[in-house]
């Protein structure tokens, strides 16, 4: 699997010739000019684990060019139907459902969710993802939960994308407390830097991983790793 970081809590996902986006907020970050072109983004299945603006401020542009199911809780898929997106899959929490690539479920996720016009976003939440080789947990905007224990009871998370720039989110402790919850040693770091509010020390943040036994990865905008 290859997995391209677009900036703040946006990914790629690349397997077996399916294209997966989370939650892209890419024109309007600041970091990302001049490493990303939203244009070129490829997606196949768009998923939005809530309604902020910096989560969801490229759907729609990228829904309309790229035809991708959009995959969200009720509310957020029933305002993009009211843009223009009718290629759309409701779900909420604890719900799953079988996809071409693979299994896909909501899980909970401790935040709020209001979308850029002010509608009501419903709840927000993280996705699990279980493929034919591996399981990814995409956790969202979210505060350290014990519900984050459940998900090792019915999945053997292989790689969880985690945020760790705090004030908004889990900080790195409490992502550490996170990835242990779910069993998981292998970190990609998301919702960091991209706001003063939300700067973060790469340096002790990787010490802190690698003092708990876990690996952290802190990807450069633009780049690509394989999983």
């Amino acid at each position: 699997m290859k997995v391209t970081y677009y900036g703040h809590s946006c990914f790629g996902l690349e397997n077996n010739g399916t294209h997966i986006l989370f939650d892209p907020f890419i024109s309007p970050n600041e970091l990302a000019k001049g490493k990303v072109d939203v244009e070129a983004i490829k997606a196949d299945y768009m998923l939005l684990s809530h309604g902020h603006e910096d989560h969801v401020a490229d759907a729609i542009s990228i829904a309309k060019r790229t035809g991708a199911q959009v995959i969200s809780n009720f509310e957020i898929t029933t305002w993009l139907n009211g843009k223009g997106i009718e290629n759309t899959h409701p779900m909420n929490l604890g719900g799953q459902v079988k996809l071409p690539f693979g299994k896909l479920k909501y899980v909970t996720a401790i935040h709020s969710s209001v979308l850029p016009d002010g509608t009501y976003g419903g709840n927000p939440g993280g996705f699990v993802l279980q493929f034919s080789d591996l399981c990814i947990y995409y956790a969202g905007d979210t505060a350290l939960t014990m519900d984050m224990q459940l998900i090792e009871r019915e999945f053997d998370v292989d790689h969880a994308f985690l945020p760790i720039g705090d004030n908004f989110t889990m900080g790195v402790d409490d992502a550490i407390a996170a990835a242990k919850m779910v069993k998981c040693s292998s970190i990609i770091a998301m919702h960091y830097d991209t706001f003063p509010y939300i700067k973060t020390d790469h340096g002790e943040a990787r010490s802190k991983f690698e003092k708990a036994g876990l690996e952290l990865k802190i990807m450069e905008i633009g780049s690509s790793l394989s999983l």
